[in-house]
C-alpha cells in the first residue's frame, strides 16, 4: 500500500467534520492541483535558462512541430496554443525583440502576418526542447513504462469527459 500523504489527510479530516459529504474525490482532484504546481515550477526551470516563460517556449515549439517552414499566422498559433490573439501578439512581440521569430507579410493576403522561427530561434528550440523532453522523463521516473501508459490513458480519459460549465 501506498505511503499516506498530504491529500489522504486532508480527506480524512473533512471526512470527520463532514461526515455528511463524500470528500473522496478529492484524492485526485487535490493531487492533479498538487502536481501540477510542482511540475509548473520545475519545467519553468529549464525554460528560464534560455530566457523564455511557458508562453513563448509554446509559441517556439509550435513552430518547430509545424515543420518546414516554420511558418504560421497568428491565428493558426492561437488555435494551436489554445490562448487569445492578443495573448499570441505579446508572446510574438517577444519573441521577435529577441530575434528568435519574424514576422512577414503573406503572400496572398498582404494585411495578414506570417510569423516564422528565425535561424536563431530554430537552434533555441532545439536545443531546449531537448533538454525540456530529457527533464520530463527524469521527472517520470518514479513509474515503470506501464504506469506512465495506464496514467496517460486516465487522464485523457478524464479530459475528454470532463464536463464542461
Amino acid at each position: 500500500m501506498a505511503m499516506e500523504d498530504g491529500v489522504d489527510r486532508i480527506v480524512a479530516q473533512w471526512q470527520r467534520q463532514r461526515p455528511d459529504l463524500d470528500p473522496s474525490p478529492m484524492h485526485v482532484i487535490g493531487r492533479i492541483s498538487r502536481l501540477h504546481w510542482a511540475l509548473d515550477e520545475r519545467l519553468l526551470r529549464v525554460f528560464s535558462r534560455y530566457d523564455l516563460g511557458r508562453g513563448e517556449f509554446d509559441v517556439l515549439a509550435t513552430l518547430r512541430r509545424s515543420g518546414e517552414p516554420y511558418e504560421l499566422t497568428a491565428g493558426e498559433l492561437g488555435e494551436s496554443t489554445m490562448v487569445t490573439s492578443g495573448a499570441v501578439t505579446k508572446r510574438v512581440d517577444r519573441l521577435e525583440r529577441a530575434g528568435l521569430v519574424a514576422r512577414r507579410a503573406a503572400d496572398d493576403d498582404a494585411r495578414g502576418r506570417l510569423i516564422k522561427l528565425t535561424a536563431r530561434g530554430l537552434q533555441v528550440i532545439d536545443d531546449v526542447v531537448g533538454e525540456h523532453v530529457e527533464h520530463e522523463a527524469r521527472l517520470l521516473s518514479g513509474l515503470t513504462g506501464e504506469e506512465r501508459d495506464t496514467l496517460a490513458g486516465l487522464l485523457r480519459k478524464l479530459g475528454q469527459t470532463l464536463p464542461v460549465d
